[in-house]
């Protein structure tokens, strides 16, 4: 591998550029839901090389540009598939969006490659660029109005009992704790022999640490309760046309009576809770006094469906409604990060043509949790809200479980609903709390507070999910403490690789 390195580290000009840009492709590969976690040991010691062999801090920054770009072009492929939704309006954006994004966001990696040049080869720079890249991710969640999606930690989200070990640390450190160490590991080869072993026994270590959590943490007694998930599976063209109107809620209505009528067969008895996706309902729930009362019809429980509504403002906001009984709605969450140009029209990057018509939707005042009588205290988490670490929430009254709600219709059957499945689990683990996710189009799925999975409705069909609602665990140290932990680690790791002395030679 050393005359990969040289030969990585001799490129000039164009070659350098796109050897980056091919590396930040592989790079890609270990993200959801591929999980190539090994090709980050060419992939890093690569980027490592051209950023040694470039001619100083700007050229090392333009490299890591194109690293950058090649991983997010190949990562956020999949949101051309939401503009093919509506190529008849958007067409001149398919070509552009992409790319465009992946520009961006190479930013926050060309940053940390650039000043990492500063530091002595070896270990020193490796540490530079690792607690950078964090510091950079930790940027790009509020930059803006926020972007965190695909951090590199998030590879180890793999399905199944090895996810499940790898993912324990995130309820000490969070998924940027995790893209710290899986960027220190992924530089060992670049490093030599005991850089290796000692990621060796890192990973020992980790595997360990994990084990011992899924083991030793004691969870609350589960609470009783069987969480009834309705996927519709609507078409995206469907959902807003209001000739489907009527037959898109009879067809939740529909599901919603099969999944409680299988609950009651299976357990008689047991309370319930229903769930439909994010903007499911095609009335307004929170002002349509007869929706609600066809929902609790079926139902026979509080249901927590996704709708549009309009505030005292008359403003639509995208919004979770707790139906119970004939009553107004029990409790009112509001979505409160919004995707840009895609809710809203954001006034940071004016554009032309408007792209979101009347400026979209506004927002909530933030993480909030539902008291709703019968269920356990909720915090909601509307679709794009879930990539959010440590924004998910109300910290001054934590909730006992997370409901995600989506609607990744707009997303195909892509990379991205498996992506976004990850980061769902990712925030069960790092606030120790059992998620229920009720999705579209898929893939709607539950998780207990290790982010262990008790079971899931694929892409691209109707169902309904019926799992009992675990307990939750104890506050996790990343839940108590946030960002603050990675910040930290950040901090101490890209300071020990920019300032510690060099090893004199005798």
């Amino acid at each position: 591998m050393a005359a990969a390195w040289a030969w990585l580290s001799g490129l000039r000009g164009w070659r350098a550029g796109a050897a980056a840009a091919a590396l930040g492709a592989v790079s890609a590969a270990a993200l959801p839901p591929v999980h190539a976690i090994p090709v980050l040991l060419v992939a890093v010691p690569g980027l490592l090389a051209l950023i040694g062999g470039s001619a100083g801090v700007r050229e090392a920054g333009w490299r890591g540009f194109w690293f950058g770009f090649g991983q997010h072009v190949l990562g956020l492929y999949w949101i051309t598939e939401a503009i093919l939704v509506e190529s008849a309006r958007f067409w001149w954006l398919v070509p552009l969006a992409v790319p465009a994004l992946a520009a961006v966001l190479a930013l926050f990696i060309a940053l940390p490659c650039a000043i990492s040049r500063l530091a002595p080869a070896g270990w020193r720079r490796a540490a530079t660029l690792a607690g950078l890249w964090v510091l950079a991710d930790l940027a790009r969640q509020f930059v803006g109005s926020g972007f965190p999606w695909n951090p590199l930690g998030s590879a180890w989200a793999v399905p199944g009992p090895f996810g499940d070990v790898a993912l324990q640390p995130a309820a000490w450190v969070g998924v940027h704790g995790l893209t710290l160490l899986t960027l220190a590991l992924a530089a060992t080869p670049a490093l030599g022999r005991r850089a290796m072993a000692a990621g060796i026994l890192t990973l020992a270590l980790w595997a360990g640490a994990g084990a011992a959590r899924l083991w030793l943490a004691v969870p609350a007694p589960p609470p009783g309760l069987a969480v009834v998930l309705v996927q519709g599976n609507v078409p995206q063209g469907h959902k807003w046309d209001r000739a489907f109107a009527l037959e898109t809620f009879e067809r939740y209505l529909a599901l919603t009576r099969a999944g409680m009528a299988r609950l009651a067969a299976e357990h008689p008895g047991r309370p319930a809770a229903v769930v439909w996706p994010e903007s499911a309902s095609p009335f307004l729930l929170a002002q349509d006094a007869g929706a609600r009362a066809e929902i609790a019809a079926a139902a026979g429980a509080p249901a927590l469906v996704g709708t549009v509504r309009f505030d005292a403002l008359r403003r639509p906001r995208n919004s979770l409604v707790a139906v119970l009984g004939d009553g107004p709605p029990a409790a009112i969450y509001d979505k409160w990060h919004l995707v840009p140009f895609g809710e809203y029209q954001p006034g940071w990057l004016p554009l032309v043509i408007p792209v979101v018509p009347g400026g979209g939707f506004d927002r909530g005042p933030g993480p909030r949790t539902l008291h709703v009588n019968g269920l356990p205290p909720a915090g909601v988490l509307i679709c794009y809200e879930a990539i959010f670490p440590a924004q998910v929430t109300d910290a001054a009254d934590r909730p006992d479980w997370l409901v995600n709600v989506t609607n990744d219709a707009w997303f195909g059957n892509s990379t991205g609903p498996r992506q976004h499945l990850a980061a769902a689990r990712l925030r069960a683990v790092e606030e120790g709390l059992p998620l229920m996710r009720a999705a579209n189009t898929g893939i709607s799925a539950g998780f207990d507070g290790f982010g262990r999975e008790l079971g899931r409705l694929g892409m691209n069909r109707a169902g309904v999910l019926v799992l009992e609602l675990p307990g939750a665990l104890p506050a996790t140290p990343f839940a108590r403490l946030g960002l603050a932990v990675p910040l930290a680690l950040g901090v101490a790791v890209a300071f020990a690789g920019l300032l510690a002395p060099r090893r004199r030679r005798i």
